[in-house]
């Protein structure tokens, strides 16, 4: 993409799905080293830092609300942080950098392969079988989410 004189790329950001997210305080923390917006979304309030790079969006109780507007604000130089299958294709799809919590790359080669295993997983439910949840979030999970971050802000801003 090229920029005329007097246009500049719109700077990185960081949008999370905030309502079960967590690692927020380490998007915090990263963000603010890299002096990256950050914009929590969820359904409901809840606390963020009062700083001028985090904002908090309410958005209304609706089903895949937060979702949305996720997926509308999404795009080239966004890092999108959740763990909802459906809601990292549509932000791929928009051209965003997208990670789950543990620090895993949603990727458009891989988007299709997780979408399927989340459909084979929900019929499986729904039959009545017994599966195992994700595991535990464990301490390397957020090291990994640390460094998988980093490395997406850095990437971001060299475009």
């Amino acid at each position: 993409m090229a920029w005329t004189r007097d246009e500049s790329p719109s700077p990185p950001r960081i949008l999370v799905d905030g309502d079960a997210c967590p690692v927020k305080d380490e998007i915090y923390k990263v963000a603010w080293r890299h002096e990256v917006a950050v914009v929590v979304v969820s359904n409901a309030p809840f606390r963020v830092p009062v700083h001028p790079l985090v904002r908090r969006v309410v958005v209304s109780d609706g089903f895949d609300a937060a979702d949305d507007w996720i997926a509308g604000e999404a795009g080239p130089r966004t890092v999108v942080v959740t763990a909802d299958i459906l809601l990292a294709d549509r932000c791929l799809k928009a051209g965003a950098l997208v990670l789950s919590s543990t620090g895993k790359p949603f990727t458009t080669s891989s988007i299709g392969s997780q979408i399927a295993t989340r459909a084979i997983m929900a019929d499986l439910r729904a039959g009545g079988d017994v599966i195992g949840g994700p595991a535990p979030f464990s301490k390397a999970d957020r090291s990994r989410f640390l460094q998988a971050l980093d490395e997406a802000l850095v990437r971001l801003k060299r475009l």
